[in-house]
């Protein structure tokens, strides 16, 4: 396997005539349009031109704050990792893919060494390389180097713009499987941002019979109805913490009556019980509501990571034998997406509400759009 995208150093070159160019993040909320060397073709590597390319939570907060989580931006850095594009040329090895190949790429590259990859985990791997995740380059580029094995040719009537979307519908796919979403588990789901959405249309492929999405915001519970959730639930942004006292020990947490007055809301709506819960979020109260509204013998998937530590009310889950798992990214998730975007089963088109073009003034824009929030679900970018 080549570099495959994990070159770092931000310098001038030449690539047929033609200048290779990507948006640096060089500070906060500073991105400028700048020259990027692609690393050498390896013999399993492809060049992808690239098309199409969404703008990412983890994207807006490595613009906001030069960090998500405990990823740290210290040094310039391309951004983006939601993308497609078109094959450009092809590695002395490469059997599956040929140039002028439409292709969506999963931008994660992990060692294919260590026992998390072999057992096939590769998700979890310690030296992942992931487009736009500090150190290792993105892909918001005219071009990009990348191993041929993570680049998915899209079936004739997948768009460009819709290959760019199996990266966020892969967390959601990624999610269901974990929490074994099927034609018998009514799915509640905490959260109707870009994940909450993609998590519904993955529950629905998979066969969800009845799926309710709660959030505080108006509007985007508006969308979720609009595309397909069967109820939605606004709820209270009341997250004041309050101090109760069980077997002496303190525990910080939500407000008790709001917290149980939205679990009985939430439970009535859903009518036949809460199979599974999947939070999109990651606070303290929509976790703790997720453990609270599942059904006894059900299951909680952790999807959103707002919050790094939370106190939630684990006891009486376990006791209810409700199972609890999370998620990290997303793994063998591309071809079912491409799949499920063939079949019609999944339409993420009317998620892209933005467009923008690759000029400086565009990635200024297009970032800043994406930061409000509002009314903006997924802003692409068409190069």
């Amino acid at each position: 396997m080549g570099k495959g995208g994990n070159s770092e150093d931000a310098v001038s070159s030449k690539e047929h005539g033609e200048e290779n160019m990507a948006a640096w993040l060089l500070g906060i909320k500073t991105l400028k349009i700048q020259p990027y060397i692609l690393p050498s073709l390896g013999p399993h590597d492809v060049k992808v031109r690239i098309k199409a390319v969404g703008i990412c939570g983890s994207d807006v907060h490595h613009f906001k704050t030069m960090r998500c989580a405990n990823f740290i931006v210290k040094k310039p850095m391309v951004i983006g990792h939601e993308c497609a594009g078109i094959i450009e040329e092809v590695g002395s090895e490469v059997k599956n893919l040929v140039v002028g190949d439409r292709v969506a790429l999963e931008p994660g590259i992990s060692c294919n060494r260590c026992s998390l990859c072999r057992n096939g985990q590769y998700n979890l791997c310690r030296e992942m390389k992931f487009f736009g995740s500090p150190p290792t380059n993105g892909s918001l580029a005219n071009q990009v180097v990348h191993p041929s094995n993570l680049c998915f040719k899209l079936p004739d009537n997948v768009s460009l713009e819709e290959g760019a979307m199996c990266e966020p519908l892969s967390v959601g796919i990624h999610a269901c499987r974990r929490a074994n979403v099927g034609p018998e588990t009514n799915v509640l789901i905490m959260g109707s941002g870009p994940i909450g959405l993609v998590t519904m249309l993955a529950a629905r492929a998979f066969g969800a019979p009845r799926i309710v999405l709660v959030d505080v915001d108006d509007q985007r519970l508006a969308i979720a109805k609009d595309l397909g959730a069967d109820d939605i639930i606004r709820v209270s942004t009341n997250i004041q913490v309050y101090l109760s006292f069980i077997s002496g020990l303190g525990i910080r947490g939500v407000e008790p009556g709001d917290l149980d007055e939205e679990v009985a809301k939430i439970q009535s709506t859903m009518v036949t019980g809460v199979d599974v819960s999947l939070d999109c979020v990651g606070f303290n109260k929509t976790m703790s509501t997720a453990l609270n509204a599942t059904r006894a013998g059900g299951k909680v998937c952790l999807v959103g990571l707002a919050q790094s530590e939370m106190t939630v009310p684990l006891t009486p889950a376990a006791a209810r034998e409700v199972d609890i798992v999370g998620i990290f990214r997303y793994r063998n998730t591309w071809p079912l997406c491409l799949e499920f975007l063939r079949s019609g089963k999944i339409d993420v088109k009317p998620l892209i509400t933005h467009r923008f073009t690759f000029s400086q003034k565009d990635v200024e824009e297009a970032f800043e759009t994406s930061a409000r929030g509002g009314n903006a679900i997924k802003v692409m970018f068409n190069l």
